[in-house]
């Protein structure tokens, strides 16, 4: 990569930069665990209290379109929340998202069964998860920029990877926790098992709330407001990146779809699968797939790291060429009857086709935007990204799939998929080369 030598920190730009990056961190790994229990327990739990009187894939089914009504629901907390963090920083909005994340999985936790209230019951999750869409929306734009923003300029892309890095420790903690109440018998696991990694997360939040209390503001932001006249007098940010950047927002969108699609499906469409086929119990499945979680802590500030060095354009199209050739062959595993071999499948699944093309997305995805509409849309395009992807392939899956016809159609789709997002990289400009006074 080319650019100018940074500017050299003063020790207290460097407290706060680590500040902020384990803030980001600790918050987002607070909100993924929140978000993605919910995605395990959509496959595993949901569609046998929630939906008990229909057919079990029917069930499923249902189960799965309410995980994709949070996805649809991100996109507008994208913009609420994007325009008061462009408008008014990125730390309070943070603090907001953190807070409803926390508010949703204690009230899950709490939530009636279908048996007790009957109907009441799946429409509440749908109302609570619509909710957690919202935030969730909210929280990945402002978490990628407090860290980057206050990464030097050859760090950028391992500066917004290390709130990334978030969304797999979180996962390994949900799937941990949730496997642990997995053991119970199935009677106590369905009837008041499952609700204690929901209410756990009330003393997670409030450690990633005290975190985020501490942090500074975005320098970049910081600037940016200086230079401003009137910051309020501005257009606002969302008709800023639909004016100036809607081409960004479309190719952005394309090209996040892939690695979400990945993580999506492995999430909570994988699970149940192997579990149904008997090649493992539904403990080890879990344990299987927070293994591969916790590879992904490694993995995704390393291949930010190598678009740090070599440009975010080269790394994610030759991650995303590998990923495509890998999708048939990571199948091939899932559908073995082996648990050695169903595990590996796990790991090439999140450690190399979902990690090596995702590590460099917050920053391609960051850097697209002026500092003074990045919040809106890069969370915009990352919302987008992840209903093509990770909201739509659960549902997809369930569809296409099944014992009699298997995942050949399913292994097809997402390779497709890929071959979308590497057009879409393909025809973006390269950021990397960029220093932030000429992004923002």
């Amino acid at each position: 990569m080319t650019g100018g030598t940074p500017a050299v920190k003063s020790p207290q730009q460097r407290r706060d930069s680590r500040r902020a990056q384990v803030a980001s961190f600790m918050g987002t790994t607070v909100e993924y665990y929140d978000f993605l229990l919910y995605a395990s327990a959509a496959g595993l739990v949901f569609p046998k209290i929630f939906f008990s009187d229909l057919d079990p894939k029917l069930g499923a089914t249902l189960s799965f379109t309410i995980l994709l009504s949070g996805y649809l629901a991100r996109p507008i907390g994208g913009l609420v929340f994007g325009h008061f963090g462009d408008r008014f920083g990125r730390k309070n909005v943070l603090f907001i998202t953190l807070l409803l994340m926390g508010f949703v999985s204690v009230a899950i936790g709490l939530l009636p069964t279908y048996a007790a209230i009957g109907a009441a019951a799946p429409l509440a999750l749908v109302m609570l998860r619509m909710i957690q869409g919202l935030a969730m929306g909210g929280e990945w734009g402002g978490a990628t920029l407090m860290s980057m923003e206050h990464s030097d300029d050859r760090s950028r892309g391992v500066g917004a990877s290390i709130a990334q890095i978030g969304g797999p420790a979180g996962a390994v903690l949900a799937t941990v926790v949730l496997s642990v109440f997995s053991r119970m018998p199935d009677e106590q696991f369905l009837s008041w098992g499952w609700r204690i990694p929901f209410l756990l997360s009330a003393l997670i939040v409030l450690v990633g709330l005290y975190l985020r209390l501490r942090v500074t503001e975005s320098p970049e932001f910081q600037k940016a407001l200086e230079a401003a006249e009137d910051a309020h007098d501005k257009a606002l940010p969302l008709v800023t990146v639909l004016t100036k950047f809607p081409g960004q927002v479309v190719l952005g969108s394309l090209a996040g779809a892939a690695p979400l699609a990945v993580q999506g499906l492995l999430g909570s469409f994988m699970v149940p699968w192997v579990v149904e086929k008997g090649t493992v119990d539904r403990m080890t499945a879990l344990l299987m797939l927070a293994a591969a979680y916790a590879v992904q802590v490694v993995a995704l500030p390393l291949f930010a790291w190598l678009s740090d060095r070599y440009g975010r354009r080269p790394v994610m199209i030759a991650s995303g060429i590998v990923s495509a050739a890998l999708v048939i062959p990571m199948f091939a595993m899932f559908n073995s009857l082996s648990p050695v071999v169903v595990f590996i499948g796990f790991f090439i699944g999140l450690a190399v086709v979902q990690s090596s093309m995702f590590g460099p997305t917050p920053a391609f995805l960051s850097e697209k935007f002026e500092t003074e509409a990045r919040y809106t849309g890069a969370s915009l395009s990352y919302q987008l990204a992840s209903i093509l992807g990770a909201g739509t392939i659960p549902l997809i899956a369930t569809r296409i799939v099944s014992p009699e016809v298997g995942t050949t159609l399913l292994a097809w789709y997402v390779i497709g998929i890929f071959a979308v997002s590497i057009v879409a990289v393909l025809l973006s400009r390269e950021t990397a080369d960029k220093r932030s006074s000429e992004l923002g």
